[in-house]
C-alpha cells in the first residue's frame, strides 16, 4: 500500500520528481509514483485516484508544467491533502504552473511548494508531517532528521571557519 501517491503529467517531469521519492523512502514512507495528464488521461487520472485511495493512499502530490491543472484535478476528486509541484519548463520558467498550481478555487486547496527539484523535496517533507500527525514513529522520524540537517550546517560552519580563522 502507497501512503503518497506521487503523479507527474509527463515522463519530462522525471528528474525533476525524484527527489520526492528519496526523501519519503529516507522516511521509512512507502510511496507509488506515475505517469498521468489531467488533460491527456483525465479517466486514468480518476482511476488511479480512486484505486489509491482504497488502497489507503493519504496523501497525493503531484508535478506538472505549464497549465499545471493535475493537482486542481486530483483535489476535485479528493478530499485527502494535495500537494502541488509547479515544474519549469516553459518559456515563462516555472511561474506559469507556479500560479495555475496555487490558484484553487475555495473548498479544493492544493498546498503549493517551490518549482522543481526544491519543491519535490518540500513536497515529500510536508506529505511526512501530515502523516506524522497519526504515525508518532514518523514524527521521531522527522524530528532526527532535522536534528542531522541542525549538526550537519554547524559542522560546516565550524570548517569554514577554521579554514579562515
Amino acid at each position: 500500500m502507497a501512503q503518497v501517491v506521487i503523479l507527474m503529467g509527463s515522463a519530462s517531469d522525471e528528474e525533476k520528481v525524484a527527489p520526492c521519492v528519496s526523501v519519503l523512502k529516507e522516511l521509512g514512507i512507502t510511496s507509488l509514483i506515475t505517469i498521468s495528464s489531467a488533460h491527456r488521461t483525465p479517466e486514468r487520472t480518476e482511476q488511479i485516484i480512486a484505486e489509491e485511495e482504497a488502497k489507503g493512499a493519504q496523501v497525493f502530490i503531484c508535478a506538472a508544467g505549464m497549465a499545471a491543472h493535475l493537482a486542481g484535478a486530483v483535489a476535485a476528486r479528493t478530499i485527502r491533502p494535495v500537494i502541488g509541484i509547479p515544474i519549469s519548463g516553459s518559456a515563462f520558467g516555472g511561474m506559469d504552473s507556479l500560479l495555475s498550481t496555487v490558484q484553487m478555487p475555495p473548498g479544493f486547496p492544493v498546498a503549493t511548494v517551490a518549482t522543481d527539484k526544491a519543491g519535490a523535496r518540500n513536497a515529500a517533507w510536508l506529505a511526512a508531517q501530515i502523516l506524522a500527525l497519526t504515525d508518532k514513529d514518523l514524527a521521531d522520524r522527522i524530528r532526527a532528521a532535522r536534528e542531522k540537517m541542525k549538526a550537519d550546517i554547524e559542522k560546516a560552519g565550524a570548517e569554514l571557519s577554521a579554514r579562515y580563522n
